[in-house]
Formats: C-alpha cells, structure tokens, sequence
C-alpha cells in the first residue's frame, strides 16, 4: 500500500506540474501590446459582478471575459456597484478572421521559401516604415480586396477621422508617418474595440500597459478609448521599442507579442532581421502576421485606387476644442446645452465610461465640436434635470420572495409593495408586478424661466430688513414671519447652521414692503455658475429607516447647480432626500439654480 500510494502520489504531482507548464504557456491575444516573457502586473479580479455592461461580443465566454473585467475595475469604486454604466464596447473586428488567416498562412508554405524583397517599382506615393514584399504581404493584399473587402472598404473610411491627428503626433515625434496604420489592423480605428484578452481601444492597449504610459483606466475613465492620449501613449511605446532593438518590423512584432518575446528571439537566432525570425517556429503565428498584415494596410491605404478601392466616403477629421466643465457633469446634459444629438457628442468623449465626468476633478477638459465652447458656458447653467419615476414590468414566477425581487432590481420592500398597493401575502405566481426606476431628463430653461427664478442683483437699501432675535425664538418661526427659507436667512448672514442664532441678534432679511417675498437682491445671493450634474440612477435603494448625525458630520451650504435634484445632491452627499427636505423645510422636489441648501454631511467629504 505505502508504495501503491506514493506512485499514485508521484503521478499526480506530475500531472500537476505539466498542467502547470501548459497553462504558462498559453497566449491570450493575436493583437495585444502586451509583454510575453516579462514580468505582468497582475491585478485582483472580483468574484461577484456588482455592475452590469453593455457589451456587444461574438461569444458567451467572451463576454464572460468581458463582465469579469468590468467587475475587476469596478473595485476602484464602491460606489459603482448601484450604478448601471451607460457603456458600450463592441467586438475587435480585426480578431474575427484571424484564425482563417493563420491557416491560410501556413498553407503558402515555409516563410523561408518568401523571403522578401525591397519594393522596387516606381510609386507615386513615398513610404517612411519600410515596405517589403513577399508572398505573406501579397496574400494579406489578396486578403483585403476580396474576402474582407466590406471590412476593410468600413477601415479606410474611418481612417480619415484619426489619421490626420495621429501623424501630427508621429511627425512631432520625428516618427515615421506611416506608423499611423497601425490601428487600422488592431482596431479598424474603432474606439471602443475590446479584444478577448480585454485589451481595448483603437491601440488595443492592455490595461496595465496603459497605465504604464500614462493612461488613466478606472471605473469613471478609461483613456485607453481616447483617440488623442491613447495616441499619444502607443507613440511613446513604439518610440522606446524602436530604440531597443533598431528595426521597425521588430518593434510593431513586439507592440504585438511583447518586448520580452522579441528580445529573446533576437538573442536566439542573433539576428534583428524579423524575417530571418518568422522562418523559425518561436514566434506565434499571430506575431508573424501582424507585420505583412500592416505592410498590406500601408500600400491600400495609401494608394486605394490601385487596389480597386474606389469611391471611399472618408469621415470628416476629428477635430475638437475643450470647455472645463464640473465634475459629475453628465454628457447628456452637455448635448441639450448646446442642441447636439448625445450619441455623436458621446463619441467626442469616448473615453467617459458612464457618460458622466469623473468624481475625483473638480474640472474636467470636455471635447465638443469646434464652435461650441462658448455655447457651453453659456447654456450648461440654464439646464435643468427633471427626475421622474418609471415603471417596467416584472413577472412573478413560482418561487419568487419579495427578497428575490427586490435584490434583483435594487429595491426596498417598502417601496415594491406600495407601487403595487400589495400586502406581502398577496405575491402570486403569474401577477405581474409594477417596478419603479428613477430617470433623469434635461431641460434648458428659457430666459423667462431663467429671470422669473433667479433676478439681477439690485442692491435697493429699502428691501433690507433687519430683524432683532427674541428670547426663545427660532429661526423657522422667523422663517414663516416673513416668508423667507431658513436656509436663505443663514446664508444672509453667515450662520454655520440654521441653528446658529441667538437672543438679541441682529438679522439681516432682503424683502419687499408690498408683500414680503424675497426681493431680487435676495435672490441674487444665489445666482448661480456653472452647474453640476449627475448620471441617471436606476431603481435606487431607498432606506427604510435613517441613521443619526454624528461628531463625524459638518455643517455646509451646497448652492444648487443647473441640472440639480434633491435626488442627485443626496446622491453626492451620501443622504436622503428627505433629509434635505427637513433641514431646509422644502416641500415637494423642486429646487432651482441658485438656491443654498443647508447640508450635514460627513467632515471627510469634499463640496
């Protein structure tokens, strides 16, 4: 027995090891700037998916891929678990065929039997990464004028969007021009292109490579889909591989297969000739097209008529200007500021994962159309949020708890229940139950709505009030005297609460004789900047019960931004509209620009 066991022992620490060795060997990508052979930044995975993604992919364990990494980086942010991204990624279109291609490749025979030579022939056009020819670069020029020609034709027209700003930053780098392809074989120059092994963007940058080079990639941005930075890093990248090891067919191979991956080849075979490489078996044969697969896209590109590509409808140059705009502004409200269909001003700000500025810049460089920076500045104060409650449908099914449903939907009983006016035995298979979810739309307010909210300062001595505290009065008796908020009559006179008042105390009120309501130069201590707006929330939990203030909390006035709800503000703040209603005697759910809500809020929290 004792030796039964150890020979059974053996075998499975043998059957360990080699699936070990297999597992360590198995690539990820075809198209992924990605090291093979150093060290990986390794990264925590989430084992429960809290957010959910709209994500377009070919196959169900790609979209596990997918929604795994979603769950990954949604770690950075707590928060993010209640929130739905408004986020939409689409399949790498460059990784549909590679599989044909590589069997294709490999039945054009050894790579030796091609080797390459210069291109010899007159051309009316000048290449600066060098251009060769061989049967691998002829069969991808084959490739791309028949069995891809749709795909490719949809490539060149997208070209004409990024291509004019990706060779000024080559040409600023004193980099050849024509490394400005190079996203036309990782992406089809599509910004939100996600590849199997989760790269992303049009450089199909790794998440840790990204960083690596300066990109932000978090649960609020990911500049990995922004055209100008991501540019900006892949240049950088190809720059510091081209210095390496002094070929440009070697240094796209390794954008391709890693730095690591390439160097030992070059060690191995003692050459810096890529050729001479993809003769030998070391390298994928994923690697060794990438470079004929580029030389072809080069000579297409730049000559497309030649090649039978005529009539191509090249998209207008992506050409921008920014306007700093607060954080948690969304794009949506952008897009009714200045009269701009949301999907196409989303496409300026790719790079927005949520639609929505991120929490952590107070001001956030927003790209809009040329033309409209002013228009900006201009409108985003007089648009208004307008938070309604929708309904969709649930079904119960057998087997369904109040539990079951509210977990599914982020809901609280409480509220499931009264939407549907339901006592909790009356939950019946087949019943088809009422879901409420919060939207938000957006309004720009006219410039009547504007004067009749929020009026020009007029500093008119005789609206001035002054009111001498009594022993024992407070501030909301005051406040239904004259009819003024009691937030507005601290913030008159500077009080850290609407609490902060005492006997024989002078305070100063702005009113009108005729009927006490505020007078314009008491609205003007309101008028408002550039506002705040926030992402639309979707079936919020609403708590049943509230937790008391504590030592930890500060006293602070918020002043209400263009685009504002109660339901935003006690969303940033971590509160309850509720609240915010008690502490500042609002009535209802409507707040206007200007106004200064008196808000408690944790001291560690930033305004």
């Amino acid at each position: 027995m004792p030796n039964r066991n150890s020979c059974i022992a053996a075998i499975c620490s043998l059957f360990f090891l080699l699936l070990i060795s297999g597992c360590a060997s198995t690539r990820t990508s075809s198209s992924d700037p990605v090291e093979d052979d150093e060290p990986q930044i390794v990264e925590d995975q989430s084992e429960e998916l809290t957010i959910t993604e709209e994500i377009i992919l070919p196959a169900e364990d790609t979209l596990l891929e997918a929604e795994n990494d979603a769950a990954q980086e949604t770690e950075e942010d707590p928060q993010a678990s209640t929130e739905k991204l408004s986020e939409e990624l689409t399949a790498s279109e460059t990784e549909a065929t590679v599989e044909e291609e590589v069997k294709q490749l490999e039945a054009l025979g050894s790579w030796e039997e091609g080797t390459p030579e210069e291109v010899t022939e007159e051309a009316e056009v000048n290449y600066d990464f060098p251009v060769t020819m061989n049967r691998q670069v002829e069969f991808y020029l084959d490739f791309f004028q028949n069995k891809q020609r749709q795909t490719f034709t949809k490539w060149l027209a997208r070209s004409g969007k990024y291509l004019p700003l990706i060779q000024q930053q080559l040409k600023e780098k004193g980099l050849p021009l024509d490394l400005a392809y190079l996203p036309m074989i990782e992406s089809g120059y599509n910004l939100t292109a996600y590849s199997r092994a989760r790269a992303v963007g049009p450089w199909q940058f790794m998440r840790a490579t990204g960083r690596k080079y300066g990109l932000t990639v978090n649960d609020f941005v990911d500049e990995r889909r922004d055209p100008v930075k991501s540019s900006a890093a892949a240049i950088a990248y190809l720059s510091y591989l081209y210095e390496d090891f002094k070929s440009w067919h070697l240094a796209v191979a390794a954008y391709n297969a890693g730095e690591g991956k390439i160097r030992k080849a070059v060690r191995k075979y003692k050459t810096n000739n890529f050729w001479e490489i993809a003769q030998e078996r070391y390298l994928r044969p994923e690697t060794k097209l990438y470079v004929p697969k580029l030389i072809a896209a080069i000579l297409i590109a730049k000559e497309p008529e030649k090649y039978g590509f005529t009539d191509i409808e090249y998209d207008e140059p992506f050409e921008y200007e920014t306007v700093e705009v607060p954080r948690w502004t969304t794009i949506q409200a952008v897009s009714v500021a200045i009269d701009m269909d949301f999907e196409e001003l989303r496409n300026y700000n790719r790079e927005l994962r949520r639609a929505i500025t991120p929490a952590e810049q107070k001001r956030y460089p927003l790209k809009v159309p040329i033309g409209t920076k002013e228009l900006v500045e201009q409108n985003l104060p007089r648009v208004q949020a307008v938070m309604t409650t929708k309904y969709q449908t649930h079904k119960v099914l057998k087997g369904d708890t109040l539990t079951k449903i509210c977990s599914k939907y982020n809901l609280n009983k409480t509220t499931l229940l009264k939407a549907n006016d339901l006592q909790a035995s009356q939950l019946i298979p087949g019943k088809n139950l009422r879901i409420p979810y919060r939207t938000t739309e957006y309004k720009l307010l006219s410039e009547n709505e504007i004067a009749s909210k929020i009026k020009p300062a007029e500093a008119s001595p005789e609206n001035l009030v002054l009111h001498k505290v009594r022993p024992g009065e407070t501030i909301s008796e005051i406040s239904k005297r004259y009819g003024a908020p009691p937030y507005m009559i601290a913030a008159w006179n500077n009080l850290p609460s609407i609490h902060s008042i005492r006997a024989g105390q002078q305070l100063a009120l702005y009113l009108t004789d005729e009927d006490k309501t505020l007078s314009p130069k008491a609205l003007s201590a309101f008028e408002y900047t550039t506002p705040i707006t926030t992402v639309t929330t979707v079936a919020k939990r609403i708590p049943e019960t509230e937790t008391e203030e504590n030592s930890d909390t500060q006293l602070t006035y918020y002043q209400v931004q263009g685009g504002d709800t109660l339901w935003t503000i006690a969303k940033r703040y971590n509160l309850t509209p509720d609240k915010i209603r008690r502490w500042n005697q609002i009535k209802g759910d409507t707040i206007y620009p200007g106004h200064r809500l008196l808000l408690k809020i944790k001291k560690d929290v930033d305004v």
